[in-house]
């Protein structure tokens, strides 16, 4: 039998989802900050080679894999935050072979 992820209630599920738009909302911030910092380290460090195509490609290298980071740690948090994962069912749960007790 299929236990029901609590995510399947509306009410715990609208709770959930508030909770992960919070945290990508601060996390856009965050980005903006380490993309930031990484563009003023490079301005230091290289002076006059300091060029527009460097500023496009810094700025989509260090926001997108701050933000990819943020939204799959995000949607791990809310799975585990949401009791998701317990509610999962293990198909080597009676499996003689699997040691359960790691």
């Amino acid at each position: 039998m299929v236990k029901p992820s609590p995510l399947d209630n509306r009410d715990t599920s609208n709770i959930a989802w508030t909770r992960y738009r919070r945290l990508m909302k601060g996390m856009t911030f965050v980005s903006f900050a380490a993309v930031l910092l990484a563009l003023g380290w490079l301005r230091y460090t290289l002076g006059d080679q300091f060029s527009i195509h460097m500023v496009i490609a810094t700025t989509a290298g260090v926001g997108l894999s701050v933000m990819l980071g943020a939204a799959l740690m995000g949607l791990v948090f809310l799975s585990s935050g949401s009791g998701h994962d317990e509610a999962v069912e293990d198909p080597f749960e009676n499996d003689p072979d699997m040691n359960h007790d790691r």
